[in-house]
């Protein structure tokens, strides 16, 4: 009886995982924008500086910023980072030709500090969006 109900399972087990993978290739998949994005929020402000500018967006209380390249072309290191007054700035970079990764911060209605570099040149925008 055992062994009957061990052959069952058996059997049943290669089938069942076919059909999930079946399924999991076959369903419609969504796009969705990475969890540092800044895509769906409302540009506030643009900090230009003589290599690039910095991009800031917001949405209810998180604060978005990206550094953008002026020229693109050679890697060069990118970089952005957001402070929301009372806290740690979060800094993110890369090599990169056009634009740095995004950061994006809960500031809640504090004033926001956005700095941005492109090489060696930077610019900084004081305290924003007190």
């Amino acid at each position: 009886m055992v062994t009957g109900a061990l052959r069952r399972w058996a059997a049943a087990l290669p089938v069942a995982l076919v059909v999930a993978v079946l399924l999991g290739l076959l369903a419609p998949g969504t796009a969705q924008a990475a969890p540092g994005s800044c895509d769906g929020m409302r540009k506030v402000r643009t900090v230009s500086f003589r290599n690039g500018s910095v991009q800031v967006y917001k949405t209810g209380g998180r604060v978005c910023a990206r550094t953008v390249a002026k020229h693109p072309g050679g890697q060069r290191r990118i970089t952005v980072s957001v402070q929301a007054r009372g806290h740690v700035a979060v800094k993110k970079g890369r090599r990169h030709t056009a634009s740095s990764p995004s950061v994006q911060i809960y500031a809640g209605r504090r004033c926001v500090w956005v700095k941005g570099w492109v090489g060696r040149d930077s610019g900084s925008s004081g305290w924003i969006l007190c």
